[in-house]
């Protein structure tokens, strides 16, 4: 099938088109994910995601098309593949964070840690408390205080507490928690 006769059919509405780029491009867009650090799962969801949009941009009417159906999959692909391994790593970031936190003193950490959230701001400061005081889900921030949407709301916290982390910092050294 070419891909004018494939643009045809999803136009039309018809999921055959879907199948065939699947099945047609799958080792093509998977071994992308696969060679990147990635898992066949993790290569399957970001594949299947990508013909999701296609589809969505190709039933709009507004896709314009500049290259092969392929590559245009394939940058979708690439561009979700690098969004999931930038929230990998701010995963990552957080749990090194973390472990680093866990040497110290239970009490001495609190009272410190609290001491540098209040002085970052009240955005900063009711987001962490909120998170890491009070227990509070990230959707559950997010309508406290107003934010569109549960990702609006995770993405200040992590701003936030890289700021927390920036300022304990350059307070203090390791020693300071240390007995």
């Amino acid at each position: 099938m070419k891909d004018s006769e494939v643009l045809a059919k999803i136009s039309e509405g018809d999921e055959s088109a879907l199948d065939f780029l699947y099945k047609k491009y799958y080792r093509m867009m998977t071994k992308l994910v696969i060679s990147n650090s990635g898992t066949e799962d993790e290569a399957r969801d970001v594949y299947q995601d990508a013909l999701i949009v296609f589809w969505e941009k190709a039933r709009s009417g507004k896709l314009v098309m500049t290259s092969k159906i392929s590559t245009f999959i394939y940058s979708i692909c690439l561009n979700l593949w690098r969004k999931e391994l930038e929230r990998k790593s701010r995963l990552s970031n957080e749990e090194k964070d973390n472990v680093e936190f866990q040497n110290m003193e239970s009490e001495e950490r609190e009272r410190i840690i609290r001491e540098c959230i209040n002085e970052l701001g009240d955005t900063c400061r009711r987001i962490l408390m909120y998170y890491y005081f009070d227990g509070m889900s990230m959707n559950d921030i997010a309508e406290k205080l107003g934010y569109a949407n549960t990702d609006t709301a995770k993405t200040k916290k992590y701003k936030c507490k890289k700021r927390l982390d920036d300022l304990v910092k350059s307070k203090y050294t390791a020693s300071d928690f240390m007995d």
